[in-house]
């Protein structure tokens, strides 16, 4: 049963279900074929996942409720949850995202760090320095955690399409693991995944929308537009091959993306087949080779530096994916 103070705070936070349609959003119309349905499913069940945060009381309830979940969109569903957690602990006092993503949610950590991200989108800034919970141990904290900016930007771009992707709006930078100046970097890989939701998975208009911004934000807007591609799907692999096609010089950073959904994938123990399209289509790669090569090019340091660790992963995965020094198979 939901609390009035829960019910409450998701009214106010929350953007309701139909908030997340492409129509209501504006979006281009996308082709009648049920891939417009099948994108929006997404935000909807991360809509799911945040309301049954706000509302239950236990972590064993909100365990219960995310298992009635279609095992598809389980993560996405626990990225609403996240981000429910994150708002809750942020304003007050609790453990209740560590708990999550220690017990139940560690197999989508790398979907609920971009939970995180929307939770800071809906929370003052005096507040971020609250929402990233002590989770040392686990190899991807806090190195990964660059996808919760991931996850700002990506909320940014979907529900303020205007000034950030129309208009090309750059962020204040912000001094997440003490690297100020990558902050926007990070925001324009969340833009570019967006993207695809926004242009419907179509290729040509992705393209066309990844060039109308700044050329000096086109590689990390691509490497975006490949992690969503490989993650949440939407064409075939003769898209993605044209799709592989247009990013030109940036082939390299859509596949790295693509590569990191990969690794998100196989780390929540569900691959569906159009990831696995993906995978081959844009990088080359098996599923399973695509998530070794994640795992070979893998910087666990976490101290700061001019190139966050985080990016020096990135820039491994990139540097394998260049034609003439990939290991294909």
């Amino acid at each position: 049963m939901a609390t009035p103070l829960g019910s409450l705070r998701r009214l106010l936070l929350a953007p309701q279900l139909h908030e997340v349609s492409f129509a209501r959003r504006g979006f281009p119309p996308a082709p009648d074929d049920g891939t417009a349905a099948r994108l929006e499913a997404i935000p909807q069940a991360v809509v799911c996942g945040f309301e049954w945060g706000m509302e239950s009381r236990s972590l064993w309830e909100i365990e219960r409720r995310l298992d009635l979940v279609d095992v598809k969109h389980r993560g996405f569903a626990y990225e609403g949850a996240t981000m429910a957690f994150t708002v809750l602990d942020a304003m007050g006092r609790g453990r209740r995202t560590h708990d999550l993503l220690r017990g139940p949610g560690r197999p989508h950590l790398l979907l609920a760090y971009i939970g995180v991200g929307f939770a800071m989108a809906r929370l003052p800034r005096v507040l971020w320095k609250k929402v990233l919970p002590d989770l040392d141990g686990s190899p991807y904290h806090p190195v990964m955690s660059w996808l919760a900016v991931d996850g700002y930007g990506f909320d940014l771009a979907y529900f303020h399409t205007r000034r950030w992707v129309e208009e090309q709006r750059v962020p204040e930078p912000y001094p997440w693991l003490d690297a100020p100046a990558y902050f926007p970097r990070a925001v324009d890989q969340g833009i570019g995944r967006a993207l695809w939701f926004i242009h419907g998975a179509r290729p040509d208009r992705v393209d066309a929308a990844v060039r109308a911004f700044a050329a000096r934000r086109h590689a990390d807007l691509w490497s975006g537009v490949g992690l969503a591609a490989a993650f949440a799907g939407g064409c075939g692999g003769e898209a993605l091959a044209a799709l592989r096609r247009d990013a030109g010089q940036h082939a390299a950073e859509l596949g790295q993306g693509a590569v990191f959904a990969v690794r998100a994938r196989v780390l929540a123990g569900h691959v569906p087949s159009h990831t696995d399209v993906a995978a081959q289509a844009l990088t080359g790669l098996s599923v399973a080779a695509a998530a070794s090569l994640a795992d070979a090019c893998a910087v666990r340091d976490d101290r700061s530096g001019a190139v966050p660790p985080y990016e020096q992963w990135r820039q491994a995965v990139r540097e394998r994916l260049t034609p003439g020094t990939a290991v294909r198979r």
